[in-house]
């Protein structure tokens, strides 16, 4: 059974002793066939054994190592999860399992992929806690990077669960929210209907949207593209996919905008500096030369690409680095530590940060969300053409173009109405309620175009609650004070790009935004998504949960041509095992330009 275990970063050395690990077992693997041919009890040695060696070995110098070439977490890192084939006893004591993933020929994938491990939200009493604190997050890479699981054949639990991030795949989907009103930032949008997995609760959900704007019209563009082009990327859905996909984005530019080229393996290299975007042949041609080799020192790149982004800077223009890699970094800072406290510098300049991820087998997740939430930007999981094309060409203004930064949402619950709370999702979001005012606290962007969605399941008030704290609600104002009468406030602060004070919008809802339903609230959508994540993660708060009723959501719903929905609707069905699916897999496929791993499921 594959295992999960905390990671540590062994250097060059760690790999070759990795690669003699796998020497072992294949060693053992060759002795038990023997053996069980008539050869020699002295050639006998069992896979177990070979395994234990090797891992023994690796595990003493990760305990003995410090500094770039030793751990690369310690103990405020440990809840980092490897989705791993190791086997030994020796290596995975006590951590948590995944399971094997399967390639659907039978054999097993060594797969060293690495994901943030979270503990999801439980209940919270209104009374006690009436102030749910968290910054916005407009990542999508979780919901591409499951799809790309179901898609190449796992089962539904053998996605690791730190791979799943409920507020990412709620916000990969479009939603039809409140416009912004003129001067304003942020158009509003607050329903509630019953809950579907518990139908005594309510399901609330807060919608934010932001203006979109057209590209074309928008500030200049200073982009620098920071490519990893080392050894990990050397497959058809790494280096191949990433020179199409920043294909598109060129094609998209104009003489306005300036576009740098820094690539990075063993060492990094400045491929183009700063071309206009109408030399489109000269940027296709540095582009398409790239070839991937070598080791990985990403920290070299990342200081290569802010210098010159600095360098080419344009005032009141989009000043940014789009970072494409798998994260597999090997040379130089490649720790989250390190890389966290590298970005919180580069930062400073006024040069965003985004983030797209490529690749399966060795996709170093954690290492990517931190570098985009560091880095005032977005990240993104590019399974495909399709993605490449939705990321870069259809939402190349909420990807590109920042309107809203260090924005945080603050829901002030009214016991009088609530009685208990909890936030789906939002977990390595969360603020303390005194970071809300404070604006030298980092917290999420916002782009043009963009749409934030928050969901809270809560019980209702039906006994009075101890009240502690000095709030709106606290007040105890007389029976029939129409402030006892909401359900809570909304308070949600920003930074205008580049400015250093923010400001705040505040919303109060009571029961007029209720609905008898879903259908009626408009949220079958954001409860179908957030089922969907709670049955990945195998929630504790999952209740009635079951792909099937996500579907008789739909049964009876019209969704027309919208394609998000319809492939939306297939993952739901492939991850349930279910029949008769709404379209082909195959035809998927074709749209999306990648093979068919299915493992029998139509």
């Amino acid at each position: 059974m594959r295992k999960a275990c905390m990671i540590f970063d062994f250097g060059e050395e760690g790999r070759r002793k990795k690669v003699l690990l796998a020497a072992f077992l294949v060693c053992g693997l060759l002795a038990q066939c023997l053996a069980g041919c008539g050869g020699s009890e002295n050639n006998k040695m069992s896979s177990s054994e070979s395994s234990l060696s090797g891992a023994t070995e690796e595990k003493g110098e990760s305990d003995g190592a410090s500094g770039e070439s030793g751990g690369e977490y310690g103990a405020d890192e440990s809840a980092v999860v490897r989705d791993s084939a190791v086997e030994d006893s020796a290596m995975t004591e006590g951590v948590k399992e995944e399971p094997v993933f399967s390639n659907g020929t039978g054999e097993d994938n060594w797969n060293t992929e690495e994901y943030h491990a979270s503990e999801e939200h439980g209940f919270f009493q209104a009374g006690q806690t009436p102030l749910s604190t968290f910054s916005a997050d407009v990542d999508t890479a979780s919901y591409s990077n499951v799809r790309r699981m179901l898609m190449e054949g796992r089962a539904a639990d053998e996605i690791p669960k730190g791979a799943v991030r409920l507020e990412e795949l709620l916000n990969y989907f479009h939603y039809e929210y409140e416009a912004p009103k003129e001067g304003e930032v942020f158009g509003v949008t607050i329903d509630a209907a019953s809950c579907p997995w518990e139908p005594s609760h309510g399901l609330l959900r807060i919608g934010v949207r932001t203006q979109e704007i057209d590209f074309s019209d928008s500030p200049k563009s200073n982009l620098v593209f920071l490519l990893d082009v080392s050894g990990s990327m050397d497959g058809p859905e790494k280096l191949p996919l990433l020179k199409q996909a920043f294909g598109m984005l060129v094609e998209n530019l104009g003489e306005k905008d300036r576009v740098s080229i820094v690539t990075y393996a063993g060492t990094d290299e400045i491929v183009l500096d700063g071309a206009r975007g109408n030399e489109k042949g000269k940027i296709l041609d540095a582009l398409y030369a790239l070839s991937a080799d070598g080791s990985t020192n990403g920290g070299a790149g990342i200081s290569t690409a802010y210098d010159l982004a600095e360098e080419h800077f344009i005032q009141g223009g989009n000043n940014r680095v789009i970072l494409a890699t798998d994260g597999d970094l090997n040379v130089g800072q490649t720790s989250e530590s390190q890389l966290q406290s590298l970005i919180e510098e580069k930062r400073k300049s006024g040069v965003y940060l985004s983030v797209l991820g490529f690749g399966d087998g060795n996709l170093k997740d954690n290492k990517l969300e931190t570098l985009a939430d560091q880095g005032n930007g977005h990240y993104a999981y590019i399974d495909s053409l399709m993605e490449a094309r939705r990321v870069l060409v259809d939402e190349m203004g909420s990807t590109l173009l920042t309107v809203a930064q260090d924005v945080k949402f603050q829901v002030e619950f009214n016991p009088a109405q609530i009685g208990e709370y909890r936030l789906l999702g939002y977990e390595n979001r969360l603020m303390d309620a005194q970071d809300f005012a404070d604006d030298t606290k980092d917290a999420g962007e916002v782009g043009a175009g963009h749409t934030v969605t928050v969901l809270y399941e809560v019980k209702w008030a039906d006994q009075e609650n101890e009240m502690t704290e000095d709030l709106k609600y606290q007040k105890r104002e007389p029976s029939g004070g129409e402030a006892m009468k909401e359900w809570a406030t909304l308070k949600i602060r920003y930074k205008d790009p580049g400015a250093k004070k923010s400001k705040e919008m505040v919303r109060s809802f009571g029961q007029e935004i209720y609905h008898q339903d879903l259908s009626e609230a408009n949220m079958r959508l954001e409860a179908s998504v957030a089922e969907f994540g709670m049955l990945l993660k195998d929630s504790n708060y999952k209740g009635n949960s079951s792909y099937e009723q996500i579907l008789d959501l739909w049964k009876d719903a019209s969704y027309g041509g919208n394609e998000e929905i319809r492939e939306f609707l297939m993952l739901v069905q492939m991850a349930g095992g279910l029949e008769e699916l709404p379209v082909t897999a195959q035809e998927i496929y074709l749209r999306m330009g990648k093979k068919c791993v299915l493992q029998n499921k139509l």
